[in-house]
C-alpha cells in the first residue's frame, strides 16, 4: 500500500494561516516576462536590437529590421524561381541551389544579394568586416534549412547568423 509523504517542515500549514495571509505564487509575472513578451521582452538583450553587438540604434550600420530581411529573402527567392524556371524547368532542388549559389557568391563578394541591395541591407561579420566564404557557406546552408532562420535570439538575429558570426545590417 502506498503512503503519502509528509509535507516538508518549511512549508506553511494552511490551517494556521490567517485570513490576511496569502501564499507566495509559484510563478510571478517577471518569471514569465521573457516568454510572454517574445524576443527581447525579458530585456535579456540590450536597449535596442543590436545594442549588445555594438550596433547603433538607427541609421546605417544598425541592425536590419525583420521586415527588411524577410522582404529581401522573398525577392531573392523570386529571382531564384525565375532562373530555375528558365534554365531548369522549375525543379524545386534547382531553385534551392540557385538561391544558395546567389547567396554565397553575392554575400562573399559584395556582402549583399539583389534582394538585400534593393532593400538596403548587407551581411557582415559581427564587428563590421566582410564575412569570409566559410562563414557565408555555413550561414547559407542553415538559411536553406529554414528552421534555423526562424529561431531568433533576444537581439532578433536568426540562429543561422549566430552560428556563422554574422549580422544583417542596414546600408
Amino acid at each position: 500500500m502506498a503512503h503519502r509523504a509528509t509535507d516538508p517542515p518549511d512549508r506553511p500549514d494552511e490551517s494556521r494561516r490567517g485570513a490576511g495571509d496569502r501564499a507566495e505564487p509559484l510563478i510571478t509575472r517577471s518569471d514569465l516576462a521573457g516568454w510572454v513578451d517574445g524576443p527581447g521582452g525579458g530585456r535579456a538583450a540590450g536597449r535596442w536590437p543590436g545594442d549588445l553587438l555594438g550596433l547603433p540604434q538607427r541609421g546605417p550600420a544598425s541592425m536590419a529590421t525583420a521586415a527588411r530581411r524577410f522582404g529581401a529573402l522573398c525577392i531573392d527567392w523570386a529571382l531564384a524561381l525565375v532562373v530555375s524556371n528558365l534554365v531548369f524547368g522549375g525543379e524545386a532542388i534547382a531553385t534551392l541551389l540557385v538561391f544558395a549559389v546567389v547567396h554565397v557568391v553575392g554575400i562573399s563578394l559584395l556582402a549583399t544579394t539583389v534582394g538585400k541591395a534593393l532593400l538596403r541591407t548587407q551581411v557582415v561579420r559581427v564587428g563590421g568586416r566582410t564575412a569570409p566564404v566559410h562563414r557565408v557557406l555555413v550561414r547559407t546552408v542553415l538559411l536553406c534549412l529554414v528552421l534555423p532562420a526562424v529561431v531568433v535570439d533576444p537581439d532578433g538575429r536568426g540562429m543561422h547568423d549566430r552560428v556563422a558570426g554574422t549580422v544583417e545590417i542596414r546600408m
